[in-house]
């Protein structure tokens, strides 16, 4: 099978990373992989693991050039011609609504969040097949948009239960790491993201702060760029450490490459984003290192996190919950092979691969 998956860039964040691996796995399954963005630092990797890279961009959201990107898309599709296109955002799937009109190949999106309802998040909602990543994102575009439940494919994220694995650990990689970033000597809990308003960085300083009276030698390690037009809030995260004279106990480490080194040093993980109609990728490696993970939560979501075995749950911008979760969980003697065998198996990459040919599969 020749797929094409279309996303708006190939920098840091779960889609990113989940496009990766696909691309990585369909190749190995052989089948021809074709991925295009804006380009990234792991565009790259698209080529190393066997795939085709074309670098387009379908990441502005520019009306007026839009008509050109759609013509450069249409002659890529002409010329690649998949069997299968798959969008992974708003902007691609509109790009490559417009660029297939003509040709009707079969179309799928993957619906990964709880986007504002408006007629520019309905696109992705107009596939042959609509991919949502969790029973809460089906439910919720089910209920905000006309679309029939035949079209829709439940398919949760997956993480390679292999490369995310205590095994894989280079013992010396984490000490180089943790000594690079000033880390020696210290606790650590991490949060990892893109910097962006959804992951409510705001909370976890603010509680990091809390803990650090308890706990002098806690730092709050925060993994994850942010675009230009993210510097504003970026500067105001800063804002709030320098207020808080907080500046010995919050690393921004920026995008790191070697995450199974980031979850390794770390002591507990914290994801405390605002929307989550999934449980996050990232709260699902840091289980399969075996570390206990502090996650919001929505109602109805068929989450990972159980208190006391493997994390705690925690409310929605509450500081104050947040704080005491991170200093209960700091006292709990958690089990690293416990917390590791707690992910199941609709979770792992595996699964999660083999799903999604399912759904190509059904309309190829």
């Amino acid at each position: 099978m020749k797929v094409i998956q279309l996303l708006p860039e190939l920098n840091e964040g779960g889609v990113e990373r989940g496009v990766v691996e696909t691309n990585r796995e369909f190749q190995k399954l052989g089948h021809k992989s074709h991925v295009v963005s804006a380009g990234g630092h792991m565009a790259e990797t698209i080529k190393i693991d066997g795939g085709c890279h074309y670098t387009l961009d379908i990441c502005s959201k520019n009306i007026i050039s839009a008509p050109s990107r759609i013509l450069k898309l249409r002659k890529l599709l002409n010329s690649v011609n998949p069997e299968i296109i798959h969008a992974r955002s708003r902007i691609p799937a509109w790009l490559s609504h417009f660029a297939n009109r003509k040709s009707r190949r079969p179309f799928v999106t993957t619906v990964h969040g709880l986007n504002s309802v408006n007629g520019y998040s309905k696109i992705m909602t107009s596939g042959d097949r609509v991919i949502c990543v969790s029973e809460v994102i089906r439910d919720y575009i089910m209920q905000h948009y006309h679309i029939s439940p035949k079209v829709i494919r439940v398919v949760q994220r997956g993480v390679d239960m292999d490369q995310f694995s205590p095994e894989k650990v280079d013992r010396e990689k984490v000490s180089s790491l943790r000594s690079k970033l000033g880390l020696d000597g210290k606790f650590i809990v991490t949060s990892v993201g893109r910097i962006t308003w959804l992951k409510d960085y705001e909370s976890f300083i603010q509680s990091m702060a809390r803990v650090c009276k308890n706990t002098p030698e806690a730092v709050g390690l925060i993994v994850g760029g942010y675009r230009k037009d993210k510097a504003e809030y970026f500067n105001s995260l800063k804002k709030i450490v320098s207020d808080l004279k907080m500046e010995k106990h919050i690393l921004f480490a920026g995008n790191q490459e070697d995450m199974l080194s980031v979850y390794a040093l770390s002591d507990i993980i914290v994801n405390a984003s605002l929307k989550m109609g999934n449980m996050g990728r990232t709260v699902v490696e840091a289980l399969a290192l075996g570390k206990p993970v502090m996650a919001t939560t929505f109602k109805g979501l068929h989450n990972l996190i159980e208190n006391e075995k493997n994390g705690r749950i925690i409310a929605t911008r509450d500081i104050n919950d947040l704080t005491d979760s991170l200093l209960i969980a700091m006292k709990t003697p958690y089990r690293e092979d416990a917390i590791r065998s707690s992910i199941p198996a609709e979770y792992t990459l595996h699964h999660m691969v083999e799903s999604i040919l399912s759904v190509y599969r059904e309309i190829v």
